[in-house]
């Protein structure tokens, strides 16, 4: 292959090649980190993502796993190289970091990254950013649903060496492993985002012997250019205009009233305006975002309605402009808590610019999904090992119908593209019995396409105590319908304990002030748990719906004879 002089254009072809390298070479990482890593979070739900960065921190290189991170790997990489300085870097090193106060989004998610050095200069960085299951804090789980501020969370670390040439640094993983509830399940899953990053470095490696260190930082740079540009004609695309939307977290597990977040979406040629100023004053509790999380709600909004064939890096995002005041739902201020922001706050503002673009194109958006995660977590001494253990499990709920479909039932929320660990898994590794899981029926919101149905998993506890944490929202708000379509179903999470009848909520049985989110709450043997997901919206109405549609849904027991009757009209149920 003939080799240009670093400045001149590489072709249309040669971009495309090193483009899926690039991609691939995070895809492979992601797999490797699967297969070795030990909490569920990982290896089943596979709540992480793999990215690779050139020299100035721009992210160059993503795979397709969980776009909740997409504004850590844009601001996270870049603050650590400001704080640290170039010199810092040695071959062999591993830097961690968690600090939501430094351009992370929350604390249980990890950026682990390493320098890949080439004949002796600094190219580039590999790296991977993930949901640490235990991290300490005032939950098991951490995942503080009541708490108020962010010492409440767990071990806060700000970018400091793991790895120093290749050395362990000892006293830095003495002070983790201290701190984390799991140790041993924290080394392993720390192990697991080292040896990705090794298998990525040495990709990278094989890359730079292909094309030689300028040719790729080129490429890298070429590409970054033409992801800019291919996300202008697409917002060229959109309607000049100002659109607005809001909506609301339920509740912040504190203070029993709603926390509004307001978009003002300015569409203005090939540039796009958010601006989030117009939200509350942040919560007491957990729900805030960071303003990582909230850029990458924005980005992965838009990301929503634009072709799927745009490179995703750095440069596709330049031409968003987000606009925020710290101190408030969208931009917490220190030491405000926000381990709830980056799971449940960001799905939700992800809704609010779909719900602002459907005033501009309302054939590209779907109604808003369930839009949570019903994060529930637990953890104590497990009867058959003798062991301290905790697990953090997030359910699936309904996506929003489209212009062209019906929404997807019980999946995670479109932050996060992570998946429900399967009750087999579930049940061989904690002392629960699954005594059923179901699609719950009459859950999707009515419409012309009917939004997803979400799912109800009934649970008895086996061991003597497990102390459980949530932290969830739309139990007392429905996921919005569009164009005439109906709301979903409300989640809930209920409690029965051993000899009572009736499933009871959680303020009714432990006096909590949120019914959706709270902490440290000690169930016994015999006890059951009844966690329901969120339905998507309906798009259309309901009495556009084709006959033999809602006929073939009464069928499935998607929706019951009743609804049938009277949100479709339909007269003969079919059964």
């Amino acid at each position: 292959m003939a080799v240009r002089e670093p400045g001149q254009p590489i072709d249309s072809v040669t971009l495309s090649v090193i483009n899926n390298a690039l991609v691939n070479l995070c895809r492979e990482m992601g797999t490797a980190m699967m297969r070795t890593s030990y909490s569920t979070i990982f290896n089943e739900g596979l709540d992480f993502s793999c990215i690779l960065f050139n020299r100035r921190g721009d992210l160059i290189g993503q795979a397709e796993f969980c776009p909740t991170m997409l504004g850590s790997a844009q601001y996270a990489m870049k603050w650590t190289i400001d704080e640290l300085g170039y010199e810092a870097f040695e071959p062999g090193d591993v830097i961690v970091h968690n600090d939501p106060y430094r351009g992370q989004c929350h604390m249980p998610e990890h950026l682990i990254m390493k320098p890949v050095f080439y004949r002796d200069a600094l190219w580039g960085f590999v790296g991977n950013i993930a949901h640490v299951g235990e991290i300490g804090g005032m939950a098991p789980g951490s995942f503080a649903a009541d708490g108020t501020e962010v010492y409440q969370e767990g071990l806060r670390l700000p970018p400091i060496k793991l790895m120093r040439r290749g050395e362990y640094v000892k006293d830095i993983w003495k002070v983790i492993l201290t701190n984390h509830r799991t140790p041993k399940t924290t080394w392993g899953d720390y192990h697991a985002m080292i040896g990705s990053l090794k298998v990525a470095e040495a990709r990278l490696l094989e890359l730079l012997d292909r094309y030689g260190p300028e040719r790729l930082s080129a490429a890298a740079d070429q590409l970054l250019d033409y992801s800019e540009r291919f996300m202008r004609t697409e917002i060229r695309a959109i309607p000049d205009g100002v659109y607005q939307a809001e909506d609301c977290m339920e509740d912040d597990g504190i203070t029993d009233r709603p926390y509004f977040a307001r978009l003002t979406l300015t569409v203005r040629g090939d540039e796009v305006i958010a601006d989030w100023r117009a939200s509350d004053a942040q919560a007491k509790g957990p729900i805030n975002a960071t303003f990582v999380v909230t850029a990458a709600a924005t980005y992965s909004g838009l990301l929503h309605v634009i072709s799927d064939d745009i490179p995703l890096n750095s440069g596709c995002y330049r031409p968003i402009r987000l606009i925020t005041t710290p101190g408030t739902l969208t931009n917490v201020r220190h030491p405000g808590a926000s381990v709830g922001g980056n799971t449940e706050t960001h799905p939700r503002l992800q809704n609010i610019v779909l719900r602002a673009l459907a005033q501009a194109i309302p054939d590209r958006v779907a109604a808003a999904e369930g839009g949570t995660a019903c994060n529930f977590l637990f953890g104590g001494t497990h009867p058959e090992t003798g062991e301290y253990y905790t697990n953090y499990h997030i359910e699936g709920s309904g996506w929003g119908g489209t212009a062209l479909h019906d929404g997807g039932s019980v999946l995670c929320p479109e932050n996060g593209n992570c998946r429900n660990a399967p009750v087999e898994v579930f049940d061989s590794k904690y002392p629960f019995t699954t005594l059923s899981y179901r699609l719950r029926r009459d859950s999707g919101g009515p419409g012309r396409y009917r939004g997803g149905l979400a799912s109800s998993r009934h649970l008895v506890v086996t061991a003597a105590e497990v102390t459980i944490s949530t932290l969830m929202d739309r139990t007392k708000t429905r996921a919005w319908g569009l164009f005439g379509g109906g709301e979903g179903a409300s989640a809930s999470i209920l409690v029965k304990r051993r000899g009572e009848t009736a499933f009871r909520r959680f303020s009714e049985a432990f006096g909590t002030v949120s019914d959706s989110k709270f902490t440290r709450i000690t169930l016994c043997e015999g006890d059951e748990v009844l966690l329901s997901s969120a339905g998507g919206g309906g798009f259309g109405s309901p009495q556009d719906r084709p006959r033999a549609e809602v006929l073939d849904d009464v069928r499935e027991r998607f929706v019951s004879p009743e609804a049938a009757r009277a949100l479709y009209g339909v007269k003969d149920d079919g059964a």
